[in-house]
């Protein structure tokens, strides 16, 4: 009976549980290499990444030293401008001090002259002794001095 039980599970399960058992272990297989290669995969993806991300690590370096290099240039630049219109306005201020210092000059030779003008007719109009041509110099100074 045992035999005969053995030759019946031999013949009817024995075949079906072994393809199944095949059938399965191909199927572990394939799940693996799937496994496998998504795996490698994988570590060609991560590697791709910390490679572009070391990329746009030094791209971002570049970026921030051509600004900082730019923006010390740009800083001299306006220096070089401010101290070039400070040397013109400068320049413009002693012109125009001049100037002004030119009229004052040239107003006062006109009031001496002026002046003189009138001390000289006034002394010819009048035989004034000393005194008097004192008194009316100091004015004629004075009423020059209210003028200005």
């Amino acid at each position: 009976m045992f035999i005969i039980l053995l030759l019946l599970l031999r013949k009817f399960a024995w075949g079906p549980i072994m393809n199944m058992m095949k059938e399965r272990e191909e199927h572990i297989a394939n799940e693996i290499d799937t496994a496998e290669k998504n795996r490698k995969e994988a570590e060609q993806y991560l590697e791709q990444q910390k490679e572009e991300i070391n990329r746009a690590r030094e791209e971002a370096q570049q970026i921030i030293e051509t600004a900082r290099k730019t923006s010390e240039v740009q800083g001299e630049e306006i220096l070089s401008s401010a101290r070039a219109e400070a040397e013109r306005v400068k320049a413009n201020a002693l012109a125009e001090i001049e100037r002004e210092k030119d009229l004052a000059v040239q107003e006062l030779r006109e009031q001496v002259g002026t002046l003189s003008v009138m001390i000289a007719t006034k002394i010819i109009e009048k035989e004034l002794d000393e005194k008097e041509q004192e008194k009316l110099i100091e004015e004629y100074v004075k009423e020059a001095g209210e003028r200005l």
